[in-house]
């Protein structure tokens, strides 16, 4: 009998199904296999009053405080602070089936990386496994991979230096922890230890990028420059042009710019070249843990990088029907090259191309930019698996989507743009203007994803051709300062340690770099670092910005031990523990690295300056608003917005996400939501296609709730529908009849109004259903601008346009 054990109890299920075992209590069983499963760590360090009952009050005499020897216990409760029971009970079921007399073998089925070796190795130690044990290694919970991966398992003990390089990552995160969180904590803030710091070595750096960020933006200086423009007329259209003097544009003394305007003032001008060439822009390379995180938090609004890992997660473990995504926590760009793989992926590359619109676009190859051995380290690009998902709510198909879609692009022909060069130069003189232009000419990849396509089209002129100079202007701009951190921008820069570097560049000193681990943390921790900082208050975000507070500002300021805050020193820890996984370094090393460390900089602080950083007052200047139960301010967390009295036991709480709101879409509470919903009393209300919903805070039974009031909501109608007179009603991506069955719509991208850049408005539906005209003016055409009067008119089934010139 061979036992199983997965880290959680989704894949659990995934091999039971692939295995055909039957479900028992906290196990299945069956054709020679048992299949157990864990729910991450069920194991965790002990807390400093474990060794020693007097670290229950922190004094400053006590640190620095190191173990001989790291000793663990079962995972504890976050709120009971006891034992957890579902942990403790599920030891004591994989205890015994280890046990078990007809038990052979035992196979490690967690995550193939870092910290699902870890997990395993701290269990079977736990339980003291004598047992010949075997790994499993795969990239994907398909049956297909699972069976095949069986049939090729290792020894446990091949894999032995990534289990240290978890320990080691462990036992330094919780000994630069515990001591530098509890003795900042005790010089640093008023309290205590009532509101406690946190000091890490990856959460420190972080902040000390986004602190230099946010100063460089708050000492930037503003500078004028001046720039020089010109509108040239010509019988075919108008197009305007910049100055340029050896290839510079912007000017920082503006009479320079005087000078030349009143030279060429009334003269002409003629085209001294133009060139047109084609570019091709291909596809964005596939997704690894921290492309995909920015990109949909970028994208889309009210998503977190906690969450689109969750999700993305969750469609790797597959929910026990098989995982429809690869392994996710990856840095890979690219894919294994080896010749199995590659036919892998083309099966797969045609199944999912079989349900796509553009199938016949897509063509597979094993070029380098998707299939490159030497660019993987241990797991490849996150790819959608042969498995076609039937099941996912839409936060599940929006991540789905957008994985496969990246796929596809891959293996999709390049967007091709035409882009065109004019030199004006005016006449009897030596001055120069410069215009660009560019059109898409075929879409190749971008067909796959709904975007606005910016052209700048120019009139159709030749070498030689006279221009007249219509207007000149000198235009004043100013510098700008850098940009705010993003999640997508600081990802990038933590991945690459500080280093600018375009993440789709084909940049091999940088890649080398990341892939032999020099980075700030790694894919899987950094999205809980950045909500660590912002649930203990060091940033804040508005809207897709990370901002630091003046906590984190306090902070980065006053801690003494300036190497936890230097990035190339956190990189080379990070790139020692990949050192440790290789082999090319040791345990004892590590921590001797990180004791010393410790020791050093605990001394810094206890030598430092004392209290400074008051909580209590910046938790006022940051709260969401006053709590209804206690008037303590409410901030926000994680998971909700809390009152900041919780631990004189008030209970008030918003939840971000709500149960009721969420059947109608609404998947976050916003911190305006709830800071609206504190402030007023009648209620807020959140308007959506066809309802309001009318959301007050309301005490009942001495308990504060949500209540909700749906009411459908008025549709404002744009007129009478030429077709069958019901109202027409402006939706998303088009104005439409209300009646589904009416074949009338006016879509917001219209492809005939299009030629002319031109789009619908509300304004052109109004005019053309209420009077069937519209006057539409500067629509611009092959022989320039002109103007038209815009009619309704049926063209067979479907409805479409009349344009009269003018």
């Amino acid at each position: 009998m061979r036992l199983f054990i997965a880290e959680k109890s989704s894949v659990a299920l995934n091999l039971a199904r692939t295995l055909n075992c039957e479900k028992k209590n906290g196990y299945y069983e069956g054709n020679g296999n048992v299949i157990t499963y864990a729910r991450g760590h069920l194991l965790e360090l002990k807390d400093s009053v474990d060794y020693d009952p007097s670290m229950e009050v922190w004094s400053l005499d006590k640190f620095p405080f190191i173990p001989e020897k790291y000793m663990y216990k079962i995972k504890t409760d976050r709120k009971s602070k006891k034992v957890d029971l579902w942990c403790k009970k599920q030891i004591g079921i994989i205890k015994k089936l280890i046990n078990r007399d007809d038990v052979i073998e035992v196979v490690n089925a967690f995550d193939y990386d870092r910290e699902g070796s870890l997990i395993f190795f701290l269990l079977n130690a736990f339980l003291g496994n004598k047992k010949k044990t075997y790994r499993m290694t795969l990239n994907e919970w398909t049956p297909d991979a699972i069976r095949s991966n069986i049939s090729t398992m290792k020894l446990n003990s091949n894999y032995r230096n990534q289990e240290i390089a978890g320990l080691c990552r462990q036992q330094a995160d919780w000994t630069l922890g515990i001591n530098f969180t509890s003795v900042s904590t005790l010089k640093y803030t008023k309290g205590r230890g009532k509101y406690p710091l946190s000091i890490g070595r990856v959460i420190l750096p972080t902040l000390k990028l986004i602190h230099d960020r946010d100063m460089e933006i708050n000492n930037f200086v503003s500078k004028d420059y001046y720039e020089l423009k010109s509108t040239f007329t010509t019988d075919k259209g108008n197009y305007d042009g910049t100055l340029f003097i050896d290839n510079n544009t912007k000017f920082n003394d503006k009479r320079i710019l005087e000078n030349i305007k009143n030279k060429i003032t009334g003269k002409s001008a003629f085209i001294k070249d133009k060139k047109i060439e084609t570019s091709n822009k291909n596809s964005p390379s596939l997704f690894n843990l921290n492309d995909l995180q920015g990109y949909i938090t970028s994208k889309y609004n009210g998503w977190t990088a906690d969450k689109v890992a969750r999700i993305a997660q969750s469609l790797y473990e597959g929910n026990g029907k098989g995982g429809y995504i690869s392994y996710t926590r990856t840095k890979s760009r690219h894919l294994e090259s080896n010749p199995e793989f590659i036919n892998k992926t083309e099966k797969v590359l045609e199944i999912l191309k079989g349900n796509s619109p553009y199938k016949n676009d897509i063509k597979f190859h094993n070029k380098k930019t998707v299939f490159d051995s030497s660019k993987v380290d241990g797991h490849g690009a996150i790819i959608p698996t042969y498995i076609i998902p039937k099941e996912l709510n839409s936060d599940e198909m929006l991540i789905y989507n957008e994985i496969k879609n990246r796929f596809l692009s891959q293996f999709m022909p390049p967007a091709k743009y035409e882009n065109t060069k004019i030199i004006t130069q005016i006449k009897d003189t030596d001055v120069l203007f410069k215009t660009t232009g560019r059109i898409l000419i075929s879409e190749g990849w971008l067909k796959l994803f709904d975007k606005d396509v910016q052209e700048d089209m120019l009139p159709q002129i030749d070498n030689g051709e006279n221009v007249n100079v219509d207007k000149l202007n000198i235009l004043t701009k100013q510098t700008k300062p850098p940009r705010h951190y993003t999640t997508k921008t600081l990802f990038e820069t933590m991945e690459n340690c500080g280093k600018k570097v375009d993440s789709n560049a084909e940049n091999d000193s940088m890649l080398s770099n990341v892939l032999s681990g020099y980075e700030i943390g790694t894919q899987p921790t950094r999205a809980s670092t950045l909500s660590k900082m912002n649930d203990i208050g060091y940033v804040k975000m508005k809207g897709k910005n990370i901002l630091i507070t003046d906590i984190g500002i306090n902070l980065i300021n006053l801690f003494p031990v300036k190497e936890l805050m230097d990035v190339d020193f956190t990189g080379k820890l990070e790139k020692t523990l990949s050192d440790i996984e290789k082999g090319k370094f040791t345990k004892k090393q590590f921590m001797g690295i990180i004791k010393n460390l410790t020791i050093k900089g605990v001394n810094q602080i206890k030598q430092s300056e004392g209290v400074v950083i008051d909580f209590a007052n910046e938790m006022t200047k940051n709260s969401v608003g006053s709590c209804p139960a206690c008037s303590k301010p409410i901030v926000e967390s994680k998971k909700g917005y809390g009152c900041s009295g919780w631990k004189e036991g008030c209970t008030f709480v918003i939840w971000k996400k709500n149960a009721f709101l969420s059947k109608f879409g609404i998947t976050t509470i916003t911190k305006k939501n709830a800071a609206a919903l504190i402030e007023n009393k009648d209620g807020v209300i959140f308007g959506i296609k066809g309802i309001n919903i009318k959301t007050k805070v309301i005490k009942k039974n001495d308990k504060y709730e949500l209540e909700f009031d749906v009411e459908k909501k008025q549709i404002q109608s744009l007129g009478k529908c030429p077709e069958c007179n019901k109202n027409v009603v402006e939706n998303t991506k088009a104005y439409t009849c209300e009646d589904r069955n009416c074949n009338f719509v006016i879509f917001k991208n219209d492809k005939f109004l299009a030629k002319f850049s031109k789009k619908p408005t509300k304004t052109m539906v109004k005019s053309l259903l209420n009077k069937n005209e519209f006057h539409m003016k500067n629509l611009k055409g092959e022989k320039g601008d002109f103007e038209c009067v815009l009619k309704l008119k049926k063209n067979g089934k479907y409805w479409g346009y009349e344009m009269n010139y003018k």
